[in-house]
Protein backbone atom coordinates (compact mmCIF):
# COMPACT_ATOMS: atom_id res chain seq x y z
CA UNK A 1 0.00 0.00 0.00
CA UNK A 2 1.11 3.25 -1.12
CA UNK A 3 1.59 5.53 1.92
CA UNK A 4 1.42 9.65 2.45
CA UNK A 5 2.79 12.66 4.40
CA UNK A 6 -1.11 13.89 3.84
CA UNK A 7 -3.32 11.30 2.24
CA UNK A 8 -3.30 12.92 -1.29
CA UNK A 9 -0.71 15.61 -1.79
CA UNK A 10 2.97 13.40 -1.39
CA UNK A 11 4.32 9.56 -1.28
CA UNK A 12 6.85 9.12 1.39
CA UNK A 13 10.62 9.60 0.41
CA UNK A 14 13.18 10.69 3.05
CA UNK A 15 12.50 14.91 1.68
CA UNK A 16 8.87 14.66 2.20
CA UNK A 17 9.57 13.61 5.43
CA UNK A 18 11.43 16.61 5.97
CA UNK A 19 8.98 18.83 4.24
CA UNK A 20 6.06 17.75 6.25
CA UNK A 21 7.98 18.66 9.78
CA UNK A 22 8.78 22.47 8.59
CA UNK A 23 7.58 24.91 11.78
CA UNK A 24 5.82 27.70 9.82
CA UNK A 25 7.36 30.93 9.61
CA UNK A 26 10.69 29.29 10.76
CA UNK A 27 12.38 31.22 8.40
CA UNK A 28 11.81 34.26 10.76
CA UNK A 29 14.67 33.03 13.15
CA UNK A 30 17.97 33.65 13.57
CA UNK A 31 19.81 33.24 10.30
CA UNK A 32 16.92 33.59 8.10
CA UNK A 33 18.99 33.86 5.27
CA UNK A 34 21.01 30.50 5.26
CA UNK A 35 17.93 28.68 6.58
CA UNK A 36 15.62 29.89 3.69
CA UNK A 37 18.88 29.14 1.64
CA UNK A 38 18.46 25.17 2.19
CA UNK A 39 14.66 24.91 2.53
CA UNK A 40 12.29 23.81 -0.02
CA UNK A 41 10.63 26.31 -1.62
CA UNK A 42 7.29 25.08 -1.13
CA UNK A 43 6.70 23.22 2.71
CA UNK A 44 3.80 20.81 3.08
CA UNK A 45 0.84 22.84 4.23
CA UNK A 46 -0.22 22.30 7.53
CA UNK A 47 -3.78 21.23 7.99
CA UNK A 48 -5.87 24.10 9.64
CA UNK A 49 -5.10 22.96 13.50
CA UNK A 50 -1.60 23.12 12.84
CA UNK A 51 -1.52 26.06 11.21
CA UNK A 52 -3.64 27.61 14.39
CA UNK A 53 -1.74 26.08 16.87
CA UNK A 54 1.43 27.12 15.81
CA UNK A 55 0.96 30.54 13.95
CA UNK A 56 2.61 32.30 16.91
CA UNK A 57 6.43 31.40 15.72
CA UNK A 58 5.48 32.76 12.23
CA UNK A 59 5.60 36.27 14.06
CA UNK A 60 8.57 34.74 16.27
CA UNK A 61 12.18 36.42 15.67
CA UNK A 62 14.87 37.42 17.36
CA UNK A 63 16.16 41.03 18.05
CA UNK A 64 19.49 41.44 17.03
CA UNK A 65 20.14 44.45 18.89
CA UNK A 66 18.98 42.85 22.33
CA UNK A 67 22.67 42.93 24.61
CA UNK A 68 24.68 39.96 24.88
CA UNK A 69 23.69 37.39 27.59
CA UNK A 70 25.84 38.73 31.28
CA UNK A 71 27.70 35.86 32.11
CA UNK A 72 29.75 37.12 34.58
CA UNK A 73 30.00 35.04 37.54
CA UNK A 74 28.94 31.56 35.96
CA UNK A 75 31.49 28.61 36.03
CA UNK A 76 31.18 26.07 33.15
CA UNK A 77 30.14 22.28 34.08
CA UNK A 78 29.85 19.39 31.70
CA UNK A 79 27.63 17.35 32.75
CA UNK A 80 27.15 13.60 31.82
CA UNK A 81 23.58 12.30 30.42
CA UNK A 82 23.35 9.12 31.49
CA UNK A 83 20.65 6.67 29.95
CA UNK A 84 16.98 5.68 32.06
CA UNK A 85 16.41 5.15 34.76
CA UNK A 86 19.26 6.78 36.32
CA UNK A 87 20.47 10.28 36.58
CA UNK A 88 23.55 12.14 36.23
CA UNK A 89 25.86 13.36 38.83
CA UNK A 90 24.94 16.23 40.62
CA UNK A 91 24.66 18.43 43.45
CA UNK A 92 21.44 18.29 45.79
CA UNK A 93 22.19 21.64 47.02
CA UNK A 94 24.69 24.19 45.24
CA UNK A 95 27.82 25.23 46.15
CA UNK A 96 29.33 28.25 44.95
CA UNK A 97 27.87 30.68 42.18
CA UNK A 98 25.61 29.62 39.10
CA UNK A 99 26.69 27.31 36.40
CA UNK A 100 26.49 27.11 33.18
CA UNK A 101 25.89 23.52 32.93
CA UNK A 102 26.96 21.90 29.47
CA UNK A 103 25.04 18.86 27.85
CA UNK A 104 24.68 17.45 24.39
CA UNK A 105 22.90 15.45 23.18
CA UNK A 106 22.10 13.50 19.44
CA UNK A 107 18.77 12.33 17.68
CA UNK A 108 18.35 9.27 17.14
CA UNK A 109 15.92 7.34 15.00
CA UNK A 110 16.46 3.57 15.76
CA UNK A 111 14.24 0.53 15.99
CA UNK A 112 12.60 -0.59 19.28
CA UNK A 113 10.77 -3.73 20.33
CA UNK A 114 7.86 -2.65 22.45
CA UNK A 115 6.59 -5.78 23.15
CA UNK A 116 8.44 -8.80 22.76
CA UNK A 117 5.44 -11.15 23.28
CA UNK A 118 3.54 -9.59 20.18
CA UNK A 119 6.34 -8.42 18.68
CA UNK A 120 5.06 -5.04 18.18
CA UNK A 121 8.12 -2.77 17.18
CA UNK A 122 8.19 1.30 16.69
CA UNK A 123 10.66 3.00 14.85
CA UNK A 124 11.52 5.17 18.19
CA UNK A 125 12.58 9.01 17.95
CA UNK A 126 15.15 9.84 20.84
CA UNK A 127 17.28 11.99 22.24
CA UNK A 128 20.46 10.06 23.09
CA UNK A 129 18.94 6.66 21.76
CA UNK A 130 16.91 6.22 25.01
CA UNK A 131 12.82 6.53 25.47
CA UNK A 132 12.64 8.40 27.66
CA UNK A 133 15.19 11.06 26.39
CA UNK A 134 17.75 11.37 29.57
CA UNK A 135 17.50 13.10 32.73
CA UNK A 136 18.88 16.74 32.97
CA UNK A 137 19.40 18.51 36.31
CA UNK A 138 20.60 21.75 37.39
CA UNK A 139 20.25 24.14 40.11
CA UNK A 140 17.81 27.75 40.14
CA UNK A 141 19.68 30.57 38.22
CA UNK A 142 21.90 28.31 36.57
CA UNK A 143 22.38 28.40 32.84
CA UNK A 144 21.50 24.76 30.54
CA UNK A 145 23.97 25.10 27.26
CA UNK A 146 22.63 22.49 24.83
CA UNK A 147 24.43 21.22 21.87
CA UNK A 148 21.82 19.43 19.59
CA UNK A 149 23.03 17.00 16.60
CA UNK A 150 20.85 15.43 14.22
CA UNK A 151 23.54 12.97 12.32
CA UNK A 152 23.40 13.02 8.73
CA UNK A 153 21.89 9.78 8.30
CA UNK A 154 18.79 10.51 9.79
CA UNK A 155 15.25 11.07 8.06
CA UNK A 156 14.15 13.79 10.17
CA UNK A 157 14.18 17.37 11.24
CA UNK A 158 14.33 17.16 14.82
CA UNK A 159 14.13 20.27 17.62
CA UNK A 160 13.83 20.47 21.45
CA UNK A 161 10.97 22.28 23.23
CA UNK A 162 12.10 22.95 27.41
CA UNK A 163 8.75 23.52 29.37
CA UNK A 164 11.47 24.91 31.92
CA UNK A 165 12.92 27.84 29.65
CA UNK A 166 11.63 30.84 28.66
CA UNK A 167 11.12 32.38 25.17
CA UNK A 168 11.08 30.89 21.60
CA UNK A 169 8.27 28.25 22.34
CA UNK A 170 10.30 26.55 24.72
CA UNK A 171 13.85 26.74 22.51
CA UNK A 172 11.96 24.53 19.74
CA UNK A 173 11.61 28.48 17.66
CA UNK A 174 16.10 27.98 17.31
CA UNK A 175 16.91 24.31 17.20
CA UNK A 176 15.45 23.24 14.55
CA UNK A 177 18.26 20.81 12.94
CA UNK A 178 18.43 19.18 9.91
CA UNK A 179 20.05 15.86 9.02
CA UNK A 180 24.14 16.69 9.43
CA UNK A 181 23.17 19.76 11.22
CA UNK A 182 23.98 20.86 14.89
CA UNK A 183 22.71 23.87 17.00
CA UNK A 184 23.88 25.45 20.64
CA UNK A 185 21.30 26.96 22.51
CA UNK A 186 21.91 28.86 26.14
CA UNK A 187 18.79 29.21 28.27
CA UNK A 188 18.70 30.11 31.95
CA UNK A 189 16.55 28.04 34.50
CA UNK A 190 14.52 30.43 36.69
CA UNK A 191 11.51 28.26 37.81
CA UNK A 192 12.46 25.33 40.20
CA UNK A 193 10.76 21.73 39.68
CA UNK A 194 10.44 18.98 37.48
CA UNK A 195 9.85 20.01 33.91
CA UNK A 196 9.29 18.20 30.16
CA UNK A 197 10.91 18.64 27.16
CA UNK A 198 9.81 17.28 23.70
CA UNK A 199 10.73 17.16 20.11
CA UNK A 200 8.19 19.94 18.18
CA UNK A 201 8.80 20.42 13.92
CA UNK A 202 5.37 22.02 13.59
CA UNK A 203 1.90 20.40 12.81
CA UNK A 204 0.84 16.81 13.02
CA UNK A 205 4.83 16.15 13.09
CA UNK A 206 4.80 17.14 16.84
CA UNK A 207 3.00 14.27 17.97
CA UNK A 208 4.03 12.24 15.75
CA UNK A 209 7.47 12.77 17.23
CA UNK A 210 6.77 12.60 20.78
CA UNK A 211 4.40 9.29 20.55
CA UNK A 212 7.35 8.12 19.09
CA UNK A 213 9.53 8.74 21.85
CA UNK A 214 11.12 12.11 21.76
CA UNK A 215 10.58 13.69 24.89
CA UNK A 216 12.34 13.16 28.22
CA UNK A 217 12.54 15.52 31.65
CA UNK A 218 15.13 18.30 33.60
CA UNK A 219 14.98 18.47 37.15
CA UNK A 220 15.24 22.59 38.16
CA UNK A 221 16.61 21.92 42.41
CA UNK A 222 16.28 24.79 44.12
CA UNK A 223 19.89 26.53 45.21
CA UNK A 224 19.43 25.04 48.69
CA UNK A 225 18.03 21.84 47.89
CA UNK A 226 14.44 20.74 48.40
CA UNK A 227 12.77 21.00 52.12
CA UNK A 228 9.32 20.30 53.80
CA UNK A 229 6.55 22.23 54.50
CA UNK A 230 8.57 23.40 57.52
CA UNK A 231 12.07 24.44 55.91
CA UNK A 232 13.77 21.18 56.90
CA UNK A 233 16.04 19.49 54.25
CA UNK A 234 14.89 16.95 52.71
CA UNK A 235 17.84 14.32 51.13
CA UNK A 236 17.32 11.63 49.02
CA UNK A 237 19.80 8.73 48.55
CA UNK A 238 19.05 7.76 45.05
CA UNK A 239 16.85 8.51 41.64
CA UNK A 240 14.48 6.87 39.88
CA UNK A 241 13.70 8.36 36.75
CA UNK A 242 10.92 7.39 34.92
CA UNK A 243 9.19 8.40 31.62
CA UNK A 244 5.74 7.38 30.81
CA UNK A 245 5.06 7.14 26.61
CA UNK A 246 1.94 6.10 25.17
CA UNK A 247 2.34 3.99 21.41
CA UNK A 248 -0.30 4.16 18.77
CA UNK A 249 1.35 1.49 16.69
CA UNK A 250 -1.11 0.65 13.32
CA UNK A 251 -2.19 -2.77 12.65
CA UNK A 252 -3.15 -4.62 9.61
CA UNK A 253 -6.22 -5.88 8.67
CA UNK A 254 -5.63 -9.19 10.83
CA UNK A 255 -5.06 -7.07 13.95
CA UNK A 256 -1.11 -7.94 14.09
CA UNK A 257 0.80 -4.82 14.29
CA UNK A 258 2.74 -3.47 11.19
CA UNK A 259 6.40 -3.48 10.58
CA UNK A 260 8.11 -0.68 8.80
CA UNK A 261 11.48 -0.23 7.02
CA UNK A 262 12.29 3.14 7.84
CA UNK A 263 11.55 5.40 10.20
CA UNK A 264 9.01 7.84 8.92
CA UNK A 265 7.47 5.05 6.63
CA UNK A 266 4.02 4.82 9.56
CA UNK A 267 3.84 8.05 9.05
CA UNK A 268 0.28 8.06 7.79
CA UNK A 269 -0.77 4.90 9.02
CA UNK A 270 0.36 6.38 12.38
CA UNK A 271 -1.64 9.66 12.63
CA UNK A 272 -4.71 7.46 11.59
CA UNK A 273 -4.37 5.22 14.83
CA UNK A 274 -3.17 8.27 16.85
CA UNK A 275 -7.05 10.37 16.03
CA UNK A 276 -8.30 7.53 17.85
CA UNK A 277 -6.53 8.78 20.96
CA UNK A 278 -6.53 4.80 22.46
CA UNK A 279 -2.87 4.11 22.46
CA UNK A 280 -2.29 0.75 22.17
CA UNK A 281 0.64 0.55 24.46
CA UNK A 282 1.57 2.76 27.48
CA UNK A 283 4.41 1.75 28.84
CA UNK A 284 7.35 2.66 31.33
CA UNK A 285 10.40 3.58 29.79
CA UNK A 286 10.61 2.62 26.26
CA UNK A 287 8.79 -0.93 26.07
CA UNK A 288 6.71 -3.55 28.23
CA UNK A 289 8.46 -4.93 30.87
CA UNK A 290 11.34 -2.04 30.73
CA UNK A 291 11.69 -1.59 34.57
CA UNK A 292 10.58 -5.81 35.66
CA UNK A 293 12.49 -8.55 35.65
CA UNK A 294 16.12 -8.39 35.59
CA UNK A 295 15.85 -4.75 34.64
CA UNK A 296 13.87 -3.66 37.85
CA UNK A 297 14.53 -0.76 39.82
CA UNK A 298 16.52 -1.51 43.43
CA UNK A 299 16.63 -0.03 46.60
CA UNK A 300 17.16 -1.48 50.37
CA UNK A 301 15.13 -0.88 53.39
CA UNK A 302 16.15 2.82 55.10
CA UNK A 303 16.83 4.33 51.35
CA UNK A 304 15.12 6.94 50.17
CA UNK A 305 14.21 7.25 46.25
CA UNK A 306 13.32 9.79 44.59
CA UNK A 307 11.13 9.22 41.27
CA UNK A 308 11.13 11.72 38.15
CA UNK A 309 7.94 10.70 36.59
CA UNK A 310 7.81 12.38 33.43
CA UNK A 311 4.39 12.26 31.56
CA UNK A 312 4.45 14.32 27.92
CA UNK A 313 1.46 13.45 26.14
CA UNK A 314 -0.75 11.96 28.48
CA UNK A 315 -2.20 12.22 32.19
CA UNK A 316 -0.45 9.76 34.56
CA UNK A 317 -1.66 8.66 38.14
CA UNK A 318 1.21 7.01 39.69
CA UNK A 319 0.84 4.70 42.79
CA UNK A 320 3.35 2.78 44.69
CA UNK A 321 1.45 -0.75 45.90
CA UNK A 322 2.62 -1.34 49.29
CA UNK A 323 4.49 2.49 49.97
CA UNK A 324 3.27 5.66 49.11
CA UNK A 325 4.64 9.39 48.44
CA UNK A 326 6.04 10.61 51.85
CA UNK A 327 7.03 14.37 49.87
CA UNK A 328 4.95 14.99 46.32
CA UNK A 329 5.40 17.76 43.98
CA UNK A 330 3.18 18.14 41.45
CA UNK A 331 4.14 21.02 40.34
CA UNK A 332 7.15 23.50 41.08
CA UNK A 333 9.35 22.50 44.08
CA UNK A 334 8.76 26.01 45.79
CA UNK A 335 5.22 24.62 46.56
CA UNK A 336 4.95 22.78 49.75
CA UNK A 337 4.71 19.25 49.05
CA UNK A 338 2.17 17.20 49.24
CA UNK A 339 2.56 14.47 52.21
CA UNK A 340 1.46 11.30 52.76
CA UNK A 341 -0.10 10.44 49.28
CA UNK A 342 -1.27 6.98 48.26
CA UNK A 343 -1.71 8.06 44.36
CA UNK A 344 -1.07 11.68 42.80
CA UNK A 345 -1.01 12.92 39.51
CA UNK A 346 1.22 13.87 36.81
CA UNK A 347 -0.12 15.99 34.54
CA UNK A 348 0.18 14.93 30.26
CA UNK A 349 2.59 17.53 29.40
CA UNK A 350 4.90 17.78 32.98
CA UNK A 351 6.85 16.02 35.10
CA UNK A 352 6.64 15.49 38.95
CA UNK A 353 8.65 14.08 41.59
CA UNK A 354 7.77 11.75 44.34
CA UNK A 355 10.10 10.74 47.57
CA UNK A 356 9.85 7.89 49.56
CA UNK A 357 11.67 6.00 52.54
CA UNK A 358 11.45 2.55 51.93
CA UNK A 359 10.65 0.44 55.11
CA UNK A 360 9.95 -3.19 53.94
CA UNK A 361 11.95 -5.73 51.70
CA UNK A 362 10.17 -7.14 49.05
CA UNK A 363 8.69 -6.04 45.22
CA UNK A 364 6.77 -2.68 45.29
CA UNK A 365 4.93 -2.48 41.99
CA UNK A 366 5.33 0.96 40.80
CA UNK A 367 1.94 1.36 38.53
CA UNK A 368 -0.27 3.95 36.58
CA UNK A 369 -3.24 3.36 38.95
CA UNK A 370 -5.82 3.83 35.91
CA UNK A 371 -4.99 -0.35 36.23
CA UNK A 372 -6.04 -0.57 32.40
CA UNK A 373 -2.69 1.19 31.61
CA UNK A 374 -1.12 -0.63 34.65
CA UNK A 375 -1.84 -4.29 33.47
CA UNK A 376 -2.92 -4.31 30.28
CA UNK A 377 -0.70 -1.41 28.38
CA UNK A 378 2.10 -1.66 30.10
CA UNK A 379 2.22 1.19 32.89
CA UNK A 380 4.13 -1.20 35.31
CA UNK A 381 7.44 -0.69 36.89
CA UNK A 382 9.28 -2.84 39.73
CA UNK A 383 11.40 -2.15 42.77
CA UNK A 384 13.03 -4.89 44.26
CA UNK A 385 13.97 -4.12 47.93
CA UNK A 386 16.22 -5.83 50.21
CA UNK A 387 16.42 -5.96 53.89
CA UNK A 388 15.00 -7.27 57.40
CA UNK A 389 11.54 -7.37 57.80
CA UNK A 390 9.62 -5.69 59.97
CA UNK A 391 6.33 -7.31 61.62
CA UNK A 392 5.33 -4.10 63.77
CA UNK A 393 4.38 -3.07 59.87
CA UNK A 394 2.70 -5.80 58.88
CA UNK A 395 2.98 -10.21 59.48
CA UNK A 396 0.73 -12.58 58.27
CA UNK A 397 -1.05 -13.76 61.30
CA UNK A 398 -2.58 -17.01 59.59
CA UNK A 399 -1.45 -18.32 56.62
CA UNK A 400 -4.62 -19.05 53.76
CA UNK A 401 -6.53 -22.25 55.27
CA UNK A 402 -9.68 -23.87 54.27
CA UNK A 403 -12.31 -22.87 57.09
CA UNK A 404 -16.06 -24.20 57.47
CA UNK A 405 -19.23 -22.36 56.74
Amino acid sequence: MTKFINPGLMPTSRRNVLRGSLLAGAAAMTGVGAMAARRPQQPLRADAVSRNLHKASAEQTTDSTAKPADLSGYTRVKQELVAPPFAPEHEQVATGGPKIIEITMVTEERLMVVDEDTGASVWALTYNGSVPGPLIICHEGDMVELTLRNPADSMMEHNIDFHASTGALGGGGLTHVYPGEECVLRWKATKPGCFTYHCAPGGAMIPYHVTHGMNGAIMVLPRDGLKDAQGNPLRYDSIAYIGEQDYYLPMDENGDYKSYDAAGDDYADSLEAMRSLVPTHQVFNGAVGALTGENALKAKVGETVLMVHNSCNVDSRPHLIGGHGNYVWESSFTDTPLTGMETWFVRGGSAAAAMYTFEQPGVYAYVNHNLIIGAMLGGTAHFVVEGDWDNNLMEQVVAPRAFES
